[in-house]
């Protein structure tokens, strides 16, 4: 066994969710790796991967059982993100957003709305987290979508910018402005709009370097007229809301990352044990061993780490977002490392598309800056230490 194998084999999973993290890791590595050259090509929607997901249910592991779902712990989701996305990163980041979008909805909805709407995600739906705008990323309380209460409807006007499942999303998980409260932060609100929403537009998808399968669109809301029924909570709640879907989101964001990064490490792994230079493997190289270790070593730090947050999480704890951020922030870094070093060992065949590094390496970028850039993470992490 690899250090590796060591660490996965650590983790204490029920026989269940082993089963199914197993059923995972082999449906990623016959089907979706496989496919996943030609989807990152073309750039079309992998919706034979979604279609196999659904197979297993996975959508269910993540809803309770009340509203269809079998739920099954945080650290089995990350374990399952992991899997996919070393095989597609594309994939991964689709069926995680299904996770991202509807969390909320499952922390914050009322039974009426679990009851009518969580079902559309067990019979395998697919959700997006609608927060960017063209002016407000990082910084999401500059949205300036816009929710106006009109007798039992809210009226929705504005538009929304890299949003991934954006053009093929059932429910949507949006976030804008109570138009009745004046303050900034304050009138941030969530409401479910659901498809088909008469003003609802598709804009434009984007052309993207690196998880080309995923869709990731720009949206616009015309005088959408979604049912009161739809808002979470109450008008104002929007940034509790927001704030938690984060905290949640990001360490499956690290998990996606990791993918990226494990699934680089053993393509390089595999390639200096073969490739020789000077009548020597490359591996035998004392320089390209110090490569490794250095790899090997914040790799297995990191992924202990993302099962300590998980743990965290389905031990209980609320109050765990500088974790999740340290999380966040040193697995997608890693996984831009990982990747930029896969290819510089694998010289100019790294290069090629003939080679997956190379696309790892695009895909590994995206990780550094979605749900918070690494440059927000610092800052929230480094802010945590000063004294009051």
């Amino acid at each position: 066994m690899t250090v590796f194998d060591r660490l996965d084999a650590c983790v204490a999973f029920p026989d269940e969710e082993r089963m199914l993290i197993d059923s995972v890791r082999s449906l990623a590595r016959e089907k979706f790796a496989p496919a996943a050259a030609e989807y990152d090509r073309s750039g079309a929607f992998p919706w034979a991967n979604v279609e196999a997901i659904n197979a297993l249910g996975l959508n269910a592991m993540f809803i309770p059982e009340r509203y269809g779902g079998a739920p099954m712990s945080y650290a089995a989701y990350l374990g399952c993100v992991r899997e996919i996305s070393k095989a597609c990163a594309s994939t991964g980041g689709i069926w995680a957003t299904n996770f991202h979008s509807m969390k909320p909805l499952i922390e914050f909805g009322s039974d009426e709305q679990k009851q009518r709407l969580l079902p559309v995600m067990v019979q395998g739906g697919l959700g997006s987290l609608t927060i960017t705008e063209p002016t407000a990323g990082s910084d999401a309380t500059g949205m300036t979508t816009r929710f106006a209460p009109e007798g039992d409807r809210i009226l929705v006007n504005g538009a929304k910018t890299f949003i991934t499942n954006g053009a093929h999303a059932d429910l949507y998980l949006l976030f804008g402005k109570w138009s009745e409260i004046e303050d900034s932060r304050a009138s941030i609100s969530a409401l479910v709009l659901e498809k088909g929403t008469p003003g609802l537009r598709i804009m434009r998808e984007e052309d993207k370097m690196g998880l080309r399968a995923s869709s990731t669109a720009s949206l616009a809301f015309e005088n959408c007229r979604v049912p009161r029924a739809n808002l979470l909570g109450r008008p104002g709640d929007g940034l509790k809301i927001l704030l938690a879907s984060l905290n949640l989101s990001r360490p499956s964001i690290a998990a996606h990352a990791l993918g990226i990064a494990r699934a680089a490490f053993e393509d390089a792994v595999a390639y200096i044990n073969e490739r020789r230079q000077s009548g020597r493997r490359i591996v035998e190289f004392q320089g390209i061993q110090f490569m490794l270790a250095d790899m090997a070593t914040e790799l297995a730090q990191c992924e202990a780490w993302l099962w300590h947050v998980a743990r965290l999480i389905d031990g209980g704890a609320t109050d765990f977002g500088i974790e999740a951020s340290m999380l966040k922030l040193r697995a997608s870094d890693l996984a831009m490392r990982i990747a930029t070093d896969a290819v510089q060992l694998h010289g100019g065949y790294g290069y090629c598309k003939d080679y997956r590094v190379e696309r790892l390496m695009r895909d590994a970028k995206i990780t550094q800056i979605w749900e918070g850039t690494n440059q927000i993470h610092r800052q929230l992490i480094g802010r945590s230490f000063v004294k009051k």
